[in-house]
């Protein structure tokens, strides 16, 4: 998925975001949708604007942005295109996983690189067999003698196909028991994906999340030393949670909006008329700044732990339940919420909003929402939030 790219035009790593999402993404959101393609448009669009690179630390050649400011571009993005959006979020995940935990001269190589070349990075870290677990791994690395291989049945490797290199969990050895997991980056040159499944989904269409067998060949230096479980607990699971909650609050924005211009060309209609839609936006407009708020505090609050533990290597060790059970309550509040919100708006277009042609369709807008509940699913979600909440004697 990697090209050559043109100079970065002006404006703020925002400001090129929105320009994307309204000028590239919105034009083929509902194309990529009816066809469950990857939004290509999008994509090298992001790559022409070095947004993938946006996390990366300015002297690895990205623009050092903090997650709070990643996530409006998420929700910018999702607004528009809610596949676009996701593709963004999950690359993201990555980066910051590597960006922490990538502990070898290698693997900070390959984040320059990352910027330099605007590469795509997906992940493998679901397997057939262990129920969604991400915990655990039958998948082994390997090692021959100087170079890795890995074989891996994965359920789900969302837009594999069009990455540059995909991110993948295993058991460390042969040997190893299935929750002493490393993370290994394998590039698509070294790696081939036999698909198992096909990708034809309620929405989030344009992510192409197709099943596959992955056969793989890497070298030691491109395994994170740290071990995956902290890479999860710190990083990976925090900052997908903020990212994709930011692009289920873009869906909630679109939704809003079309409500609003609903409710505006009714009440120049009735002037002086308050109809029961302008009531009922009044309500959802209020949900819905609860839900920007819930994302934005989130964002802050693994900016804030971040920082910390720049300073302090025991601040996660005191304050990492806590800090886990609020990432998982942001996880299923922003997957309910963002539903609401949506099935609200249809209420007040009513018909318009039901129907696939007019302009105030919210079909897509609510078939991706109802994504966002089986993206890890809630009741898993939910289920190690509770083990957590057992032994916990703290304030969230």
């Amino acid at each position: 998925m990697s090209a050559s790219h043109s100079p970065v035009s002006t404006g703020s790593p925002l400001e090129r975001a929105v320009r994307i999402a309204d000028e590239v993404a919105a034009v083929w959101a509902d194309d990529v949708d009816v066809k469950a393609r990857f939004p290509g448009e999008s994509v090298q669009a992001l790559q022409g604007e070095r947004l993938l690179s946006v996390a990366v630390p300015k002297e690895l050649g990205g623009e050092g942005l903090s997650l709070a400011e990643v996530s409006e571009i998420a929700r910018a993005l999702g607004m528009r295109c809610a596949a676009t959006g996701m593709i963004f979020a999950m690359h993201q995940t990555q980066i910051y996983s590597l960006i922490r935990h990538g502990n070898t001269d290698a693997l900070r190589s390959f984040v320059e690189e990352t910027a330099d070349r605007q590469l795509l990075l997906a992940s493998a870290t679901t397997e057939l067999g262990i129920g969604g677990d991400v915990s655990r791994s039958y998948c082994a690395v390997d090692d021959l003698g100087g170079h890795l291989l890995l074989i891996k049945n994965a359920p789900v490797i969302s837009y594999g196909e069009y990455a540059d290199a995909i991110v993948v969990t295993a058991r460390r050895t042969p040997e190893s028991q299935p929750n002493d997991q490393v993370l290994v980056v394998c590039r698509s040159s070294d790696l081939t994906l036999e698909r198992t499944t096909d990708w034809d989904t309620l929405g989030l269409r344009g992510t192409c999340s197709l099943g596959y067998i992955l056969r793989a060949t890497s070298t030691p230096d491109m395994v994170a030393h740290t071990p995956y479980d902290d890479i999860s607990t710190h990083t990976m699971l925090p900052v997908s949670h903020v990212v994709w909650s930011s692009v289920w609050l873009g869906i909630a924005d679109a939704a809003l909006a079309k409500a609003r211009k609903y409710v505006r060309t009714a009440a120049r209609k009735q002037p002086g008329v308050s109809t029961p839609g302008a009531l009922r936006l009044a309500e959802v407009a209020a949900d819905a700044q609860q839900f920007a708020d819930l994302v934005e505090a989130s964002a802050r609050r693994y900016d804030r732990a971040a920082a910390e533990n720049e300073r302090s290597s025991d601040f996660e060790a005191s304050a990492g339940v806590g800090f886990s059970l609020a990432m998982n309550n942001l996880k299923v509040t922003a997957s309910r919420s963002v539903v609401d919100i949506v099935g609200q708006a249809m209420l007040i277009c009513g018909i318009s909003g039901y129907r696939q042609d007019s302009e105030y369709s919210l079909g897509r807008h609510l078939r991706d929402a109802h994504g966002a509940a089986v993206m890890v699913n809630n009741d898993r979600v939910m289920a190690g939030s509770a083990n957590l909440a057992i032994g916990y004697r703290g304030t969230i």
